[in-house]
């Protein structure tokens, strides 16, 4: 984002192995600062560990909602990145798992990047011995495909606007 002219500082404030359930019950305490401490924007990656262990969709959809309800509250703009179920939890809990991030859009009015992995799930080149954690190659290929959304989402933002 700075070789482009970005003038952004990225923190990273995910936890390995987290749900949207926990991503809610960390987020008052991230965002209990000051105002001006507050971030201009928020990407919102959850839920590809409740796929992983077929956790309830309706659940992981009450989370998610909570989630951007306190972001919208305070006036922060997010981007929704959406995940996809593994195809051994079966056909009806992938359509209802993908659905969650579209009801979301449709609620909140957030953009959406529709599939984090896209072109990295299930690439063994891509992947950790584990098949399900991208590797370096991986994290590269996820950062390229996501930049053009990364930078369109950045670019609608009237703070940035002004600082690039």
């Amino acid at each position: 984002l700075r070789a482009d002219g970005y003038t952004v500082e990225v923190i990273d404030a995910g936890v390995s192995g987290d749900t949207p359930a926990a991503g809610l019950a960390r987020l008052p305490w991230l965002l209990g600062g000051p105002p001006e401490t507050l971030p201009d924007a928020v990407m919102v990656e959850l839920g590809g560990n409740d796929g992983l262990r077929g956790l309830d969709p309706q659940a992981m959809y009450a989370n998610l909602d909570a989630i951007l309800t306190l972001l919208a509250d305070r006036e922060i703009t997010t981007l929704l990145t959406g995940m996809k179920a593994p195809p051994n939890l079966g056909a009806e809990y992938g359509r209802a798992f993908e659905a969650v991030f579209h009801r979301l859009v449709d609620k909140h009015d957030v953009p959406l990047y529709p599939f984090f992995l896209d072109g990295v799930a299930v690439v063994p080149a891509l992947n950790q011995p584990d098949g399900i954690h991208p590797n370096a190659r991986g994290v590269a290929e996820l950062v390229r495909r996501i930049l053009p959304a990364t930078k369109s989402f950045l670019d609608g933002l009237p703070a940035h606007a002004a600082a690039r």
